[in-house]
């Protein structure tokens, strides 16, 4: 079992995906990545660009490096990760969407603008010209099916270092307005299963 390990945790905000950074930190080197769109070849984070986004400067491509590498992708429903992230324009911009957009504006146009559903498809459509695994978790199971991703991994599998799930009640009048606007990136959510493994040699 190799723990020189480096893992990518992606999302669009309001995923948990730093609560499973600290959990990765156990087990090696971890970053934190809000980048709209996953490159074909993989890229080292920030140095030339903000610290959480690809930054153009690709990852040697040999099989010792690469598999070193681990891409997660984490989401969650959207809705609840809009009222739990998406009030703070620095978030949007963060995940490289227009900061000025306000859930008001959302509830409007009755329309997805902050692109969350591009954002998913992004990650979780397979692409064969991709040189990287991705990995895509869906909060909701994942804390029932921490021990398959450890098996995906390849890390010890230790259930007293299993973070505890968290859930806040935020919504409000607006809610049915927003899954309504969302019904269908929900339901591709709901069909997936808990974890989806796109393999690098996977065609499209």
């Amino acid at each position: 079992m190799n723990l020189n390990k480096t893992f990518y945790v992606s999302s669009f905000g309001g995923s948990g995906s730093k609560m499973l950074c600290q959990y990765l930190q156990s087990f090696g080197q971890v970053f934190h990545i809000h980048s709209r769109k996953p490159p074909l070849k993989l890229e080292y984070i920030g140095g030339n660009v903000y610290f959480e986004w690809f930054n153009g400067n690709p990852i040697t491509d040999d099989d010792y490096t690469i598999n070193k590498y681990y891409v997660i992708f984490i989401y969650r429903n959207p809705v609840k990760a809009i009222y739990s992230r998406f009030n703070d324009p620095y978030h949007l911009q963060h995940i490289q969407c227009d900061r000025n957009i306000k859930l008001t504006d959302v509830i409007r146009q009755n329309k997805d603008l902050y692109g969350i559903e591009e954002f998913f498809d992004n990650y979780t459509n397979s692409n064969s010209q991709r040189n990287y695994n991705i990995i895509c978790v869906k909060y909701e199971t994942l804390f029932e099916n921490f021990e398959q991703l450890n098996m995906i991994l390849d890390i010890p599998n230790k259930p007293h270092l299993y973070p505890h799930k968290k859930e806040r009640n935020n919504s409000d009048s607006n809610s049915h307005v927003l899954y309504n606007i969302y019904s269908h990136l929900i339901k591709k959510m709901d069909d997936m299963p808990p974890i989806l493994f796109l393999s690098q040699n996977q065609n499209e």
